[in-house]
């Protein structure tokens, strides 16, 4: 038992050293404690609750290297940049930078503790080549806002589904490697299907499992009919006026509507832009920067936005558009309010009928009919993939591959061996698969949040298992 204390001492230490706090929260020290054994964890942590130490302290006080699988490029930047100015010996490695400045970061990864890549980047042949190299120690797999892999895996980043396999291929080829490579995921939101699904996708054995709640009392959670476009703008245009001062996010649903509604707002003299995947990095960069120093009051963003970014005094989130799903609500709305001083979430959505205003339902008929038409692309694809192969040479033949078979191996009816090689057991039919795209489930559940007559975070709060 002194001897367990002496080392946590020791871990302590480093901590205040490295980030001048007095101790871990906790729910990280539970983490880290976790991390420092080798053993597997899912942390869903709120946000805001420092998720981001969690793994970058256990990666400085191991040897090795830890890989860090990130979704975003700008959230990427935002940490290593923060690492680096800590001195701690972090890099990123993404398609924007230059190839000087990649066959830098590669050179030197037996010095470097942490590197952040996307989970594209990872299985690329050239990085995956270095990374199995038998001199390269590697001590974990990270995966930072983890929701991705469930919210996007399906669909247009593939790549997550064949996560779960990398960490035996890599064991693979460094049979002397010691210690084992252990995983984590980190998010802000997943309930029980989420963390089942992203335990049994990522293979996780045996994790442990910390959960805090999103609970902020000091948050408070409105939603209000905006019967008319007009009087939707209308609406916008009085909480903004009624907060001349404070820092906010107004959040929309697609980068047409970003620009549309910062362009309207600039022509009503407020100074702010639109913020979204579409822009090139250096101008999200920018945007980013104009807001975190209060250039920029607010911004208008798609759900994007905000990942791993922390601006403690964003005083309000305005949601011009629902979102689809409570995981992403409570993602972007959990952006306010970090200082724990009173902070606001207005949601505004059409009347219930939608006869004055049916926008909000025809976007929530426009993502299902999206999702229903890959879902019938790759159901017609099935039948022409190897049942074994090497994905590049099969994702060559049919650019489609990858989500064909994402859908197979969500169903249960696929094994990746290999990050790069498949097998698949059966076809099923079109019912077993008519439920892996548009969530009809997430979706009713937001419908009834909008709805609710009573406590809204008891509802929240309930949906993902937590208690007030």
């Amino acid at each position: 038992m002194s001897e367990t204390c002496r080392e946590w001492t020791a871990v302590q230490q480093t901590f205040q050293k490295i980030w001048g706090y007095a101790d871990l929260r906790p729910s990280q020290r539970e983490v880290v404690t976790s991390l420092l054994r080798g053993q597997d964890s899912l942390a869903i942590m709120a946000t805001g609750g420092g998720k981001s130490i969690c793994f970058q302290l256990p990666a400085i006080l191991n040897e090795g290297l830890t890989l860090v699988v990130s979704p975003l490029l700008a959230l990427m930047e935002d940490q290593v940049r923060d690492c680096k100015s800590r001195n701690l010996p972090a890099a990123c490695l993404h398609s924007n930078l230059s190839q000087i400045e990649r066959r830098e970061v590669l050179q030197n990864l037996g010095g470097t503790r942490l590197l952040y890549v996307s989970p594209e980047t990872l299985l690329s042949q050239p990085i995956w080549e270095k990374l199995c190299d038998r001199q390269l120690k590697i001590t974990g797999l990270m995966l930072d806002e983890a929701h991705c892999l469930v919210q996007w895996g399906d669909s247009f980043r593939p790549s997550y589904r064949r996560l779960g396999a990398v960490r035996s291929a890599l064991m693979a080829q460094k049979p002397n490697h010691h210690p084992r490579i252990a995983i984590a995921a980190f998010t802000a939101t997943a309930d029980r299907d989420t963390t089942a699904e992203l335990q049994a996708c990522l293979h996780l054995e045996n994790p442990s499992i910390i959960r805090t709640s999103p609970y902020r009392p000091h948050l408070s959670l409105q939603v209000a009919i905006a019967w008319t476009p007009a009087g939707r703008k209308s609406r916008t245009l009085k909480f903004i006026r009624d907060r001349k001062g404070q820092s906010g996010l107004i959040y929309v649903r697609s980068r047409h509507d970003a620009e549309m509604l910062a362009t309207w707002l600039q022509e009503n003299s407020f100074k702010t832009a639109a913020y979204h995947a579409g822009l090139p990095p250096q101008e999200r960069r920018q945007i980013e920067q104009q807001w975190l120093t209060n250039q920029y009051p607010f911004v208008i963003c798609t759900s994007a936005f905000g990942l791993g970014i922390n601006k403690p005094d964003t005083r309000w989130v305005l949601h011009f558009h629902p979102p689809l799903t409570l995981s992403e609500y409570i993602q972007e709305i959990g952006r306010a309010g970090r200082d724990d001083k009173p902070a606001e979430a207005l949601m505004l959505v059409s009347e219930p009928t939608g006869l004055l205003d049916d926008s909000d339902r025809q976007r929530v008929d426009f993502f299902l009919q999206q999702q229903q038409k890959t879902q019938r692309q790759a159901l017609a694809l099935l039948p022409k993939l190897p049942r074994q192969g090497n994905f590049a040479e099969v994702a060559k033949l049919h650019p489609d591959a990858a989500i064909a078979l994402g859908l197979l191996h969500r169903s249960g009816n696929l094994t990746w061996h290999t990050p790069f090689t498949y097998e698949i057991h059966r076809l099923p039919h079109q019912k077993q698969l008519k439920q892996q795209f548009g969530d009809q489930r997430a979706i009713a559940q937001m419908k009834a949040f909008i709805h609710t007559r009573g406590d809204r975070w008891k509802f929240l709060l309930n949906t993902f298992g937590f208690e007030e």
